[in-house]
């Protein structure tokens, strides 16, 4: 076993040694940029820090490896309101099959606006025609367990991008892992997204936004009703330095959620804060409703919900 954790280990360090590279920082450098923008309600309230979480349906995009922590059947729908009149939908469904060990996920991904006025050099005020734009992505997810404390996973993703008369399709694949550690909830999280191909609209291409994350979460404390989680993280994009996200959750009975945290190191994202509801549905069933915002400096604010069913 402790060959199998070393291995996954190097594996990630190899990723992120590779996504490093220069030295500098490329900012507006690489393509699909659509990929960083994170979708869930409750990972965006605490603070985009959720590699070493990742226990519900959306594991799918922030780490596969902890999919496995999912009940038997979840799904979960995601939308955000980012700025410029940016839409991005996510949904995640996550069940288990006899004939594998492991958990499964299927998603898909939509980045959308409104149409655009045509403009160019000469008529600048527009052409009276209109241009689309947007992106997409369809993912396949399997996570398992090894032991009862490390489990990885793999989320494959398929690529479509369209901006007016020109489109491009590339993959990608996601790798995480998660181990825990057994000491007040300790789970270590690590993660590489975003390794793939390359995207080339006009003869130029531009590479995949790889980037390589480590988290650490802990139960702060529990006392009857009342719950605490808090969790750190680490983060180093291909295409910017190095960042860190702080994040905690509050619960009480397990029914209501708080949530706060900070996004150290980005040119404009800050605050974050949140807030939540679980109802029981049925004995085996629940019902969660979230909402999140976070403070993108002079862009405003992005908002988020998430609805997700579990049974």
């Amino acid at each position: 076993m402790k060959r199998v954790v070393l291995l996954a280990i190097v594996m990630l360090t190899i990723f992120a040694t590779v996504a490093q590279g220069e030295i500098f920082e490329k900012v507006g450098t690489f393509g699909a940029q659509f990929l960083k923008i994170g979708p869930s309600a409750r990972a965006a309230g605490m603070g985009n820090s959720f590699t070493a979480v990742a226990n519900d349906a959306s594991a799918t995009y922030w780490n596969p490896g902890g999919l496995v922590d999912t009940p038997n059947t979840a799904l979960i729908l995601n939308h955000v309101e980012w700025p410029a009149d940016i839409k991005l939908d996510y949904v995640s469904y996550v069940f288990r099959t006899p004939f594998l060990p492991g958990t499964i996920g299927l998603t898909a991904r939509a980045l959308t606006m409104d149409p655009q006025v045509e403009r160019t050099i000469y008529l600048p005020n527009g052409t009276g025609r209109d241009f689309d734009c947007g992106d997409m992505s369809f993912g396949f997810t399997y996570s398992q367990f090894f032991t009862d404390r490390f489990s990885t996973g793999l989320t494959l993703n398929f690529i479509h991008m369209g901006l007016a008369d020109k489109s491009v399709n590339t993959s990608s694949f996601d790798f995480g892992l998660i181990y825990r550690i057994g000491i007040r909830g300790m789970r270590l999280g690590m993660v590489v997204q975003n390794v793939g191909g390359e995207v080339d609209f006009d003869s130029r291409a531009a590479k995949m936004p790889m980037l390589f994350k480590v988290g650490l979460a802990v139960d702060a404390f529990q006392f009857g009703p009342h719950y605490m989680m808090s969790v750190i993280e680490f983060s180093h994009p291909s295409d910017n330095a190095e960042r860190a996200n702080l994040g905690i959750e509050y619960s009480f009975n397990s029914f209501m959620f708080l949530r706060s945290g900070y996004n150290a190191g980005y040119d404009t994202n800050g605050l974050t804060g949140g807030f939540g509801l679980a109802v029981n549905t049925s004995d085996r069933s629940k019902l969660f409703i979230d909402y999140a915002f976070e403070d993108l400096s002079y862009l405003g604010f992005a908002h988020r919900f998430s609805v997700s069913f579990s049974y």
